[in-house]
């Protein structure tokens, strides 16, 4: 049993306008689009529960709705599958939503960046740890990653942060951490450095979209300046608490697909869709068939 508060809670900074999947955007968010047959979101979330997430909190914006209502009962079409006997397809329905009472959603009214969304998120979070999780990464291993940082957190307490290795060539387009002494199943994080100036970077390891923070970071984004691109940078608060706490990385064993991107989007989409027994076959003979036709 860990000595450290448990985290409970995770929010979800879903408030972004996915101006990179328009038109089709335009009225759906982006978190809803599917790979294979769920939602970009419900990805995270089971990710999240299977790490002992108890409390979800949604930071959404504008035209998010949908999001909300997809994590809510929707009785006529529960009703019809219970009607035609569809009994498998309801208790997927059913057993996909949060307990009653532990999703909150709540508006960032304006788009200032990842750390302001998160700041959204102070009052209901309130004065413990708690998980932040980037909904647009969604991540596959046989022990999801959320899980893999709850283990370091029970060890080591402060802040943990999930990572993965890149080519040392590209390191200066990722968030790098230097590396320190092993502590449990991460490490001590020795240094951050957001974009480093090419061969300069501590490590290949960049920061992959998972944090446990604790809730002394609320105060320093309150304060903090605006950053790169004009927002409130969520790295720059993390340079500030690392004054005062540890950090801990996690090495993620596993796949990261981007679905913020186009590119991540159709790849998840296909790799997911592989892993599955009851459409692999046909969608492998289908992908072998594209290939061979490439010029």
């Amino acid at each position: 049993m860990s000595e450290f508060r448990k985290v409970r809670k995770a929010v979800l900074p879903v408030a972004g306008l996915g101006t990179r999947f328009l038109p089709a955007t335009k009225v759906v968010p982006k978190e809803m689009l599917p790979v294979v047959d769920k939602p970009i979101v419900q990805y995270v979330v089971d990710e999240a529960i299977e790490a002992g997430i108890e409390h979800f909190v949604f930071v959404t914006g504008r035209n998010k709705h949908v999001i909300e209502d997809y994590f809510d009962i929707q009785y006529e079409l529960e009703a019809t599958l219970k009607a035609r006997n569809k009994n498998a397809q309801l208790d997927l329905l059913t057993g996909m939503l949060p307990k009653a009472g532990t999703a909150t959603f709540t508006r960032q009214q304006e788009p200032h960046g990842l750390g302001h969304a998160v700041w959204c998120a102070r009052e209901i979070v309130g004065p413990e740890p708690f998980a932040l999780i980037l909904p647009d990464m969604v991540m596959d291993a046989e022990k999801p990653c959320l899980k893999g940082m709850m283990e370091v957190y029970d060890v080591a307490g402060g802040n943990v942060v999930s990572v993965e290795e890149c080519d040392p060539e590209q390191a200066h387009k990722y968030g790098i951490v230097g590396v320190g002494e092993t502590v449990g199943n991460g490490f001590k994080i020795t240094e951050m450095v957001e974009k480093p100036e090419p061969g300069t970077a501590p490590s290949n390891y960049f920061i992959n979209g998972r944090y446990i923070l604790q809730p002394e970071i609320f105060p320093i984004l309150e304060k903090l300046e605006r950053g790169a691109g004009d927002e409130i940078q969520l790295t720059d608060g993390m340079l500030k608490l690392a004054r005062n706490q540890d950090f801990y990385g996690y090495k993620f064993d596993g796949q990261t697909f981007d679905c913020g991107s186009k590119e991540g989007f159709i790849i998840a989409n296909m790799a997911l869709a592989l892993k599955r027994e009851d459409i692999r076959p046909k969608v492998e003979n289908e992908l072998k068939a594209l290939v061979a036709s490439l010029k």
